[in-house]
């Protein structure tokens, strides 16, 4: 899987989410730190996730 596609399936994710914590009436400064934890997560998720591996010596 590539890495642009993981990632924009997890910013699909954290937009879902962001939007129903908006609808629950969550405080905005809450949804923001969320927001920004889910997308630092997801950056490390992807980089985890696509990152090639050293082959064994």
């Amino acid at each position: 899987m590539s890495f642009s596609a993981y990632m924009i399936g997890f910013v699909v994710l954290t937009l879902g989410l962001a939007l129903a914590a908006y609808l629950l009436n969550v405080p905005a400064k809450w949804i923001g730190v969320g927001v920004i934890t889910l997308v630092g997560l997801g950056i490390v998720k992807a980089v985890s996730a696509t990152r090639e591996r050293d082959p064994s010596r």
